[in-house]
């Protein structure tokens, strides 16, 4: 892999690595852009192929986050970190992230770290042994707490945001929406769109949350394998990543997709695909904000009042990028690249 080719092709930027020998410490973090104030994202802990995939992941990530941000009017640029998981169990977790909070210190604060895939508000907490620079905590301990129920609030006013443009409709009493993945932000999500009238469809390969979800609040149980080919109004992706790709988009039976997974995308091309076949798409980056937003806070001071007020502020963009979309002719993810650049010439 050529690094600088892969920096220049997405906009970069910085990037920095960290071996700690001693702790097995294999960490890479991507500054993106720092026009609007320190770059802010989470520290993913997971297993990767090779140190390419490792990279391009940080890359890609950190410049979902600079968008992120710039669209929820945050004072942040956009920033990831992941360590490479060693092999195996048999590695210090403590100091493992005691070290990666010693290496987050050396960037002297252009680059904020808080919890993501993986990571927990307890590996947090070894960081900040060793850096100030990370958010993430505990309501017990003055933080934010777990940022999962306000960025399902925050989907769930962007499918609002939606089914108002596309649908006309100002409510979603009675509208079926198939939501794929409900871990901790989908089953938020399923609680939120059932109290505002939904009817849900729900799969997941832990086969135990979608019987509690069902039970709890009478939603249908489809494959994994299909849910996409649920008759639907609204299909919300909330697993990995590319669930909008060339063998879904000519299955999917549903007017709108807006969910809470971050790159949901595959491709340009399957974004083309997907507006020619007239399904609304709701740019991820935009309508899954409400986690970054409450950690954001933190940084001046944690107010669950103010965090949840700029989330619900997510339905005033999702339409705002509708609205422009439609005026141009243009697809929806990209008025928001378009919106997003806007925001950081005028910082520049």
């Amino acid at each position: 892999m050529e690094v600088f080719d892969q920096l220049d092709r997405h906009g970069y930027g910085e990037l920095h690595l960290s071996l700690d020998r001693a702790t097995g410490l294999r960490a890479i973090v991507a500054i993106h852009d720092v026009r609007l104030g320190p770059a802010l994202g989470g520290c993913r802990f997971v297993s990767y192929p090779d140190e390419p995939a490792a990279i391009i992941d940080a890359m890609r990530l950190a410049r979902a986050m600079t968008a992120k941000a710039a669209l929820a009017r945050l004072p942040h640029g956009g920033g990831k970190a992941v360590i490479m998981r060693p092999e195996g169990d048999d590695f210090d977790r403590a100091a493992l992230f005691q070290s990666f909070g010693r290496f987050v210190d050396t960037l002297g604060g252009r680059y904020l770290t808080t919890e993501d895939s993986g990571t927990s508000t307890g590996d947090i907490a070894e960081v900040r042994k060793h850096t100030r620079h990370a958010c993430g905590f505990t309501g017990e301990a003055g933080g934010s707490g777990d940022p999962s129920p306000l960025t399902a609030l925050g989907v769930c006013r962007g499918i609002e945001a939606c089914v108002k443009h596309r649908l006309g409709r100002d409510s979603l009493q009675g509208l079926r929406v198939a939501v794929q993945g409900v871990g901790n932000v989908g089953g938020h999500l399923c609680r939120e769109l059932a109290s505002r009238g939904a009817k849900l469809v729900i799969a997941d390969v832990h086969a135990q949350r979608c019987a509690d979800l069902s039970e709890a609040l009478g939603a249908e149980i489809a494959e994994v394998s299909a849910i996409h080919r649920v008759e639907c109004d609204v299909f919300a992706p909330c697993a990995l990543g590319g669930a909008i790709n060339a063998r879904s988009v000519p299955e999917l039976r549903c007017a709108i997709v807006a969910g809470a997974a971050n790159n949901q995308l595959e491709s340009d091309a399957d974004g083309q695909a997907l507006a020619e076949r007239g399904i609304l798409l709701a740019p991820d980056y935009a309508i899954n904000a409400g986690g970054l937003i409450n950690v954001a806070l933190e940084v001046s001071g944690y107010d669950p009042d103010r965090a949840r007020e700029r989330t619900l502020a997510i339905y005033d963009t999702i339409l705002e990028i509708c609205e422009r979309a439609d005026q141009v002719g243009e697809r929806p993810d990209r008025i928001a690249d378009a919106m997003v650049a806007e925001i950081l010439a005028a910082a520049a």
